[in-house]
């Protein structure tokens, strides 16, 4: 999906065996779907698709200042200046450790192109749907 607002990241994963190795990821915003942005990373070996999770563009500015979120994506704010992503639940899940600076140069990227309020104007029903049922 083409964003309109991307930005790439480098991450850490806290938790994992390696949590110093950064990782390569890029986040995405698409005015069509307003309401939404997308944390994504390349393929890991090649014929695979790259791995896109989707959650609330209002999670993630909620989630910078204090913990927000409920069921399989979480926000927080981390030490160091950092943002912290959970995905998924319990044993089966990611931390995903973000600098909080291009976070909150993305978030206000993506408020200049459809500000908070206005997601409804810009929300494409039809391109939805078929995206839901491809």
């Amino acid at each position: 999906m083409p964003a309109a607002v991307s930005r790439p990241i480098s991450v850490t994963l806290p938790e994992s065996p390696y949590p110093h190795v950064p990782l390569t990821g890029e986040l995405r915003f698409d005015p069509a779907l307003p309401y939404g942005v997308g944390m994504a990373f390349p393929p890991r070996r090649p014929g695979d698709d790259e791995l896109v999770w989707w959650f609330g563009r209002d999670l993630l500015a909620e989630g910078r200042r204090a913990p927000a979120g409920e069921g399989d994506v979480l926000v927080a704010p981390g030490t160091d200046g950092r943002v912290l992503v959970t995905l998924g639940r319990r044993t089966d899940r990611a931390v995903i450790s973000v600098p909080a600076e291009p976070v909150a140069a993305f978030l206000a990227d993506t408020f200049a192109e459809v500000p908070p309020g206005t997601e409804s104007a810009h929300l494409d029903l039809d391109l939805g749907l078929a995206r839901l049922l491809a």
